[in-house]
Order: structure tokens, then C-alpha cells, then sequence
């Protein structure tokens, strides 16, 4: 693996200091997943070659979830996939409105060329793309720009038949964009690309310049999501890998929407496994309670078949290639491996310094101080873990006088955790804050 970039490091050590996971180069840090790589670039080779794939993984609290996700995203990316990583919300993002799922999905497309706004680039490279085969044809002329844009627009429906015999409108609304561009229809152009995107309060003169009614509405976006992956497939990539995270939310709403929720899911997934959405990949993420559990999957006897694994006592012999996954659970020396992957990535110009006063026997120091004075719950720890490491690395790298086995005392506080966190560790919001001496040897029972 070729060496990161200077502004790559710095990215992951910003997003760690604040206790985020870093959108860029979790490859370079992630640890206990190689099991997976094979079976799950053999499933992306599948969807590429026009497949679809519905897959889930499970996971408790901080097993690493939300990373894994992110993980296969750079992995998919890097074989020329389009991704994105929505996270399902009661309030925001509710599993039942298909449109607001949509909707999220596109605002976080992104591809190895952009990080940010990939469909409105996407949407561009193509048009390009349909003007550069119009023009190479040398049936139009170029100078005449209304007849340029009619080829366009009727190769464009060409490549979106099979789209637009389930929903004309996306065809219509991209080929409107395209003419409106000709013509320097700037508002009238982005605003329709906007109403791709699902974006809500498009005006009515904008629909009405393209003959489109109303927003897009649940059954509509299933449509919409067939129209994304014709146009990344127009555009060269292999497909989309869509991840839903946090599906376990569904289980916290009113009984109609987790039902109508529930029904949602399994009429993804089956719509998905039986190639009605060829070249994407589908992944959802969610809690074992949310699988097992009385008011999740269980609910609904077709998807609770569809999604059943049987797991054995010894996670070191599931198998990657069945339709659910289990992460394995955190442990001290996944904790001390990812410290020193860190300590590696660390921008510094006192690399010595660090690497001596940041050893890998403080660095098990930590993990173990962190992890005890937490319940004993590996799984709640990584993510202060690291936050705290880069601290104590920070303070390195600035003050050569600085001793992190006798200057720094390291406090947990009940208010920088999450929830979750809190409650994984048995703390609530008001417990006194927690000090702990990474310094002494670990006393039993730490």
C-alpha cells in the first residue's frame, strides 16, 4: 500500500481528535476485517457484472458498524463503484419514506472523483458525454444548437428506456435539464436537478417547463433509484453501493410505521435479490435486537426468513458469504493494533519522540485503563480510546518536555459520551467525572 497523503493523515487524526470516524482512509487503520475481503470483493464483481445483492450486518454498540460500512465503501470505490451511506432516522430519515431515503442517498453520492456533489457531476460528465457521440456522428451540426439538443435528448431517452418505461419522468426531467442548459435556462436546468435529487420545494414553473407533476413521492423514488444506476452506468461506473445504517431505529417508532417500515425492507430486499435493481448493492446495518429481537425483523416472517443465519458458538467460523454478518467484538489487542496504525499516521516531524514516549506498552496502558474504567465493555471504548490518544499524541509532538506517563491525567467524562455509550457502560448523564491513572501498573480486576 503506497503511503498516504500528507492532508490524508491529517484528515484522520481531525476526525479522530473530535471522536468522528474519518470519511478517508479507514483502510489504513482498519483491523480484523481481512477475513472479508475476498468474499465481499467477489460480491461487488457480481453486482458489476449486472447483479444486485442485499446483505446485512449485525453488530452490538461500537463493534464498528458504522465503520465496517465505510470501509466497504472505500473498497467499492476503488473498484469504480458510486456509494453512499444513509443513516435511517425516526425523524429525518424514516425507512417507510422511500423518498427521503432517496433523497439522502444522493446528497451523499460520492465516487473516487468526488467526495461531494457526485450527481450534479454525474449529470454533467454525461450530458458531455451525449454531446461528444452527437457531435463525433457528424449528423448534426454543431453550430445549430436547438438541433443539437434533440439528438441529445432523444439518445438520452434512448439510453433510458428500459427506465423510463416504469418512470418516464426521470427521462423527461434530465432531458428538460439538458435542453434548459442549451438554451441558458440556468434556474430552470439546476432546478430540475434538484427535482432528481428529491429535493422538496421545486417550484411549479420549473416542473411545469419539463411537464412534471407533484414531488416525488415513495412508490416514484423506487423508479428514481433505477434511473441513478442507469446514469452511473452511463457514466462508466460498476454500480452503487447503498448502505442503510442504523435500520435498529425502527424499532423506536409507532407500531403502523414500523410496520410500514418493516414491509419497506423486505420489498427492498426481495425487489433487489430477484434483479430488479441491477448494480447495486445493498447493505443494512443494525443491532442483534434489531434481527432477533420481538419488534424488528421478527415482525415480518418473509424478511425474518430472507435475513435468517444460523450463527455458531465460535465467530471465528462464520461464514462471509452468508446474507447476515457478525462483526466480531472489539478486543484489547484490536484496540493496541489500531493505536499503533495511528500513531504511524500521525503528521509529525518528531517521529522518535513519539514512537518512545507513545509505546505500545502505554498504548495497551490506555486500552486497558480506558476499557476498565468503563464497565469492562471493550466495545464502548475504541472511540475515546483513539480521541484520547491523539490528545496524548498531540501533546507530544508539541512539548518536548512532556511525559504522558507523569503530566498526563486522563479523564473520562459522562458528558462527551453518546448515549449509547453511557448506557453500554452502565453510566448515566450525571456520574461523577471518571480519572483514570494510565500511568501505574493496572490493578486486578482493571
Amino acid at each position: 500500500m503506497s503511503q498516504p497523503s500528507p492532508l490524508k493523515r491529517r484528515e484522520i487524526i481531525d476526525a479522530l481528535r473530535i471522536g468522528a470516524v474519518p470519511r478517508r482512509g479507514l483502510e489504513l487503520f482498519a483491523v480484523g476485517l481481512e477475513r472479508l475481503e475476498k468474499t465481499l470483493d467477489d460480491e461487488l464483481d457480481g453486482v458489476a457484472a449486472g447483479g444486485g445483492k442485499f446483505k446485512a450486518v449485525r453488530g452490538e454498540y461500537g463493534a464498528g458498524k458504522t465503520f465496517f460500512a465505510r470501509w466497504l465503501e472505500h473498497r467499492a470505490r476503488a473498484k469504480g463503484f458510486a456509494t453512499t451511506l444513509v443513516q435511517i432516522s425516526e425523524s429525518e430519515t424514516p425507512l417507510y419514506r422511500m423518498e427521503t431515503v432517496y433523497r439522502r442517498a444522493v446528497e451523499q453520492l460520492q465516487t473516487s472523483e468526488w467526495s461531494g456533489g457526485a450527481f450534479r457531476s454525474l449529470v454533467d460528465k454525461w450530458f458531455f458525454s451525449l454531446e461528444d457521440e452527437i457531435l463525433g456522428s457528424g449528423s448534426v451540426d454543431p453550430n445549430d444548437a436547438e438541433a443539437v439538443a434533440q439528438a441529445v435528448g432523444d439518445l438520452l431517452e434512448k439510453r433510458l428506456a428500459a427506465v423510463s418505461a416504469t418512470q418516464p419522468q426521470f427521462a423527461a426531467a434530465l432531458r428538460r435539464a439538458h435542453t434548459a442548459r442549451v438554451r441558458g435556462e440556468h434556474a430552470i436546468a439546476e432546478g430540475l436537478v434538484a427535482w432528481l435529487m428529491a429535493q422538496p420545494n421545486v417550484g411549479a414553473d420549473i416542473k411545469r417547463a419539463a411537464g412534471l407533476a407533484g414531488e416525488v413521492d415513495h412508490f416514484g423514488a423506487a423508479g428514481f433509484v433505477r434511473g441513478l444506476l442507469e446514469v452511473l452506468r452511463q457514466t462508466g461506473r460498476k454500480g452503487l453501493v447503498l448502505v442503510l445504517d442504523e435500520v435498529e431505529t425502527i424499532q423506536r417508532v409507532r407500531a403502523d410505521s414500523r410496520e410500514k417500515s418493516l414491509n419497506a425492507l423486505r420489498q427492498l430486499a426481495e425487489e433487489v435479490s430477484d434483479g430488479k435493481y441491477p448494480g447495486l448493492y445493498l447493505l443494512i446495518a443494525g443491532t442483534p435486537q434489531f434481527f432477533d429481537g420481538p419488534q424488528g425483523v421478527q415482525r415480518s416472517q418473509a424478511l425474518a426468513q430472507r435475513l435468517h443465519t444460523e450463527f455458531g458458538k465460535n465467530p471465528e467460523h462464520d461464514s462471509s458469504r452468508a446474507v447476515q454478518i457478525r462483526l466480531h467484538p472489539f478486543n484489547q489487542d484490536r484496540m493496541v493494533q489500531v493505536g499503533q496504525r495511528i500513531r504511524e499516521l500521525y503528521p509529525t516531524e518528531h517521529e522518535d519522540r513519539l514512537r518512545s514516549r507513545v509505546d505500545d506498552a502505554l498504548l495497551r496502558e490506555l486500552a486497558i485503563g480506558v476499557t476498565g474504567k468503563l464497565g469492562g465493555k471493550v466495545g464502548v471504548a475504541p472511540r475515546i480510546y483513539l480521541k484520547r490518544l491523539v490528545d496524548m499524541l498531540d501533546r507530544v509532538d508539541e512539548h518536548d518536555t512532556f511525559d504522558p506517563r507523569k503530566d498526563y491525567e486522563l479523564v473520562v467524562r459522562a458528558n462527551e459520551m453518546t448515549d449509547e455509550e453511557r448506557g453500554a457502560a452502565g453510566m448515566t448523564r450525571s456520574v461523577d467525572d471518571i480519572e483514570l491513572d494510565v500511568g501505574s501498573e493496572p490493578k486486578e480486576g482493571i
